[in-house]
């Protein structure tokens, strides 16, 4: 255990130090092979560098600032989400930082804890599901394309939707979500206690002793290796990362900043957007019709996609998987509205059909790593100011996923309860819908008293 733990940080910091630009003072004539390789990209997409960049002082706020945020990446990684709804109004109201460059510390920070819980996933495997991880990578074919359209349409709804709107469905549907989450945490809790006390009264052999050690199955242990791993579903997965990259490298932003010299917001930079629809329809159908994509590789010891939909239909056909894409594509437009990241919406969609905390955790912290990776990716292409300090948040909240991990771990041995993966994921969405709503009425207050213009507006 202690050595998956080594070889995690040592591969995250070997990461952030190749993607961080040197600003220290250098001969003329010398450059570093990483700087190197960052003045070709910038000039190569037309972009002006920026390692010498202003530096954000060290003060007494963005050191509390470095506090909150390593507080709300343990109690996020707990529920296996981003936790961008914590570092928005943290960056913004205790360090001071401008929305903008706030958005992208957010980006990095939601890459740093995903990469803790995504590789603690990957390395620890549960003997009682054959050694396989916890992971379900077949959820995670079915909601990944749909999670990605989503946000890009909910970024587009962004630019539209006045700010008065966003606050207002933001609180609305966040409220709806916290409530339902926390629902499935008192049945969650309620249930393991009766497991409990079936123990405590039969006090049976080990058939019935297995039956009850399954609610406490652990995030972080000791655990085999799996014999096979599933290496078909996550390139394919990768293969989805780099299709919708590569639409985003071609479109640029909508200033026409991109690898081809495009027109702001003209006929060829909607073409190219467009062309996320029938990405999105093609690898849909392609995961839910193809067999060897979505074979049987789910672990026995959670509700799989499969059993889910024996569960809640009769004839279990394959119709049923569209539930699962739909729900992604909500949760991508709600999070790309709002401004934050998928899991934390799709984290109580999964739960209320069933998917255990254990799995709904982990497979949405490997979600959140593909889509927290393509916007910190973004932000590096197109010039990101305070590089540096950014990478060092990130390591923040690096540590503090995996100091989060450790701790539910320790709790859920000692107590048995699961349930605290519901429960963690409810407090973040309580304290975002508290954050978020208070610096989005403040930014509506202050349209109002100035006298801006309320109303809808053009996405260009």
């Amino acid at each position: 255990m202690r050595n998956n733990l080594v070889h995690v940080t040592l591969s995250f910091l070997t990461i952030i130090i190749l993607l961080t630009p040197s600003t220290a003072e250098q001969e003329p004539s010398f450059v570093s092979p990483v700087d190197q390789l960052l003045n070709k990209t910038s000039s190569w997409l037309d972009f002006p560098t920026k390692f010498n960049q202003p530096k954000i002082e060290l003060t007494a706020s963005t050191i509390i600032a470095a506090a909150l945020s390593f507080i709300a990446a343990s109690i996020s990684s707990a529920g296996g989400i981003g936790g961008g709804g914590l570092y928005v109004p943290i960056m913004t109201i205790v360090a001071g930082l401008d929305l903008k460059t706030a958005s992208s510390f957010s980006a990095f920070m939601v890459t740093g804890g995903s990469v803790a819980n995504v590789g603690c996933n990957l390395f620890v495997r549960n003997p009682k599901a054959g050694g396989k991880t916890m992971i379900d990578f077949d959820l995670a074919l079915l909601l990944e394309p749909c999670m990605l359209l989503g946000v890009s349409v909910g970024v587009i709804c962004n630019l539209v939707f006045p700010n008065w709107l966003i606050t207002s469905l933001f609180a609305v549907f966040l409220a709806w979500s916290t409530v339902k989450t926390f629902g499935n945490g008192l049945y969650y809790w309620r249930l393991e206690s009766e497991m409990v006390k079936i123990r405590e009264s039969r006090r049976v052999g080990e058939d019935d002793e297995d039956e009850i050690e399954s609610v406490k199955l652990p995030l972080l242990g000791d655990y085999e290796r799996p014999k096979r791993f599933p290496w078909m579903k996550l390139g394919v997965l990768v293969i989805i990362w780099l299709s919708y990259f590569a639409v985003y490298l071609l479109r640029g932003n909508k200033y026409g900043e991109g690898i081809i010299s495009i027109e702001p917001c003209g006929i060829t930079y909607w073409l190219l957007s467009s062309t996320q629809i029938p990405l999105t329809l093609f690898f849909t159908l392609w995961i839910c019709f193809s067999d060897n994509v979505q074979g049987n590789q789910c672990s026995d010891h959670h509700v799989s996609v499969k059993d889910v939909e024996d569960l809640r239909s009769n004839d279990g056909g394959r119709a049923n998987k569209c539930m699962f894409p739909i729900m992604a594509l909500l949760a991508g437009v709600l999070g790309g509205v709002f401004g934050i990241g998928g899991g934390m919406l799709i984290s109580p969609l999964l739960l209320q059909v069933g998917i255990a905390p254990e799995v709904t955790a982990a497979t949405c912290s490997f979600m959140v790593l593909f889509s927290s990776t393509m916007s910190a990716i973004q932000y590096l292409l197109l010039g990101m100011e305070h590089t540096g300090t950014a990478s060092l948040f990130a390591i923040v909240c690096f540590v503090a996923s995996l100091v989060g991990l450790m701790v539910v771990q320790k709790v859920i041995n000692q107590y048995g309860r699961a349930s605290i993966i519901v429960f963690s994921v409810g407090i973040v969405m309580a304290l975002s819908i508290v954050l978020m709503t208070s610096y989005g009425a403040l930014d509506v207050w202050n349209d109002f008293i100035s006298g801006r213009y309320m109303g809808f507006k053009l996405p260009c």
